[in-house]
């Protein structure tokens, strides 16, 4: 008969351990962090299923070529951290979603007492056993609900802000890299033209039909044009660096990459309407994730309002007191 009794017992115990949450440590390695980041490249397989996915065809050969501004963001956004950390917040979000509806767990308690001074037929030790089981009023667990919703829309509201951010911050570094292309190739006809100048300059020179001063300012002038092209060079070493920053890879994966700056060869026909722009304004994401985030201050003021009632407690008990039961 103990038996029978002590399995149910021993389901019930495994059926709550179960259920219950355990920590699952996860530490970050900086040398595995780096490692992991060195090994990016733009001719990784999940990245070509990424783009195939969002572009709608295959990609042959693959890797391409020529890269323009379309597949360049679809690889910023597959490799971006910033979008992974707000996929993260969004994921938290959600969990908070599950959080905020979960019913407050019953409490029990155990209260065994020994009396010392108990009569010798009486039993000495008391027994009892309190559930506590409690109710939420007022409606405090839908404005929780609510507020963990809102936040989650939020969230989720700014995983597209920080992809827009992604972009803009990708075209800019091209811009940048495109405008210091075309400075570098127009300073290097003109130092090449300058150079001539200054050789023939100097020819002139030695048969006297020009002064030492002319010869000297046409000096003056190719150092300038060295010193514009070498700051033209830094420019664009820096703009290569802060494209790869914007698409989350290191420097020396853009090497052997070609860029194509057709997007930037040409301007839109004409503005947008008025409608369009309209619907701009009023659609932006950071706009709709503040408003969200204005929804969830709402109810976060609607909880606390609630918080003046009280909840309300339910404790079923037994004692064994001395022999008797209550």
């Amino acid at each position: 008969m103990k038996k029978l009794i002590k399995v149910p017992i021993l389901w019930v115990i495994a059926a709550l351990m179960t259920g219950c949450a355990s920590f699952q440590p996860k530490p970050i390695s900086p040398a595995q962090t780096a490692s992991s980041f060195e090994a990016r490249t733009l001719d990784n397989a999940g990245l070509k299923a990424f783009l195939e996915e969002n572009l709608h065809h295959e990609i042959s050969p693959w890797p391409p070529k020529i890269w323009d501004f379309t597949m360049l963001s679809l690889a910023s956004f597959y490799y971006h951290p910033d979008l992974d950390v707000a996929r993260a917040k969004w994921g938290v979000a959600e969990a908070g979603v599950i959080t905020a509806g979960a019913i407050p767990n019953p409490s029990a308690g155990l209260t065994p007492q020994y009396n010392a001074d108990a009569a010798s037929s009486v039993s000495p030790w008391t027994l009892g056993f309190t559930l506590d089981i409690p109710i939420e009023t007022a409606g405090k667990r839908g404005y929780r609900i609510s507020q963990a919703k809102c936040l989650s829309e939020a969230a989720r509201l700014n995983i597209a802000t920080v992809t827009w951010r992604v972009r803009s911050q990708l075209r800019t570094s091209l811009l940048n890299l495109y405008a210091a292309d075309q400075s570098e190739l127009i300073l290097k006809r003109q130092l090449a033209i300058q150079e001539d100048l200054v050789k023939l300059l100097e020819e002139r020179l030695t048969v006297g039909e020009v002064s030492r001063p002319d010869v000297t300012q046409a000096h003056l002038s190719l150092d300038q044009i060295r010193v514009s092209l070498s700051e033209a060079q830094r420019q664009r070493a820096e703009a290569r660096v802060r494209i790869a920053d914007a698409l989350g890879l290191w420097v020396g994966t853009l090497k052997e990459v070609e860029i194509s700056f057709a997007f930037l060869e040409k301007l839109p026909a004409e503005l947008p309407s008025p409608n369009v722009r309209r619907q701009a304004l009023l659609n932006r994401t950071d706009i709709l994730s503040a408003l969200a985030g204005y929804a969830a201050s709402q109810s976060a003021l609607q909880l606390e309002i609630a918080k003046q009632y009280p909840d309300i407690h339910l404790g079923p008990g037994y004692k064994w007191d001395q022999g008797e039961n209550k």
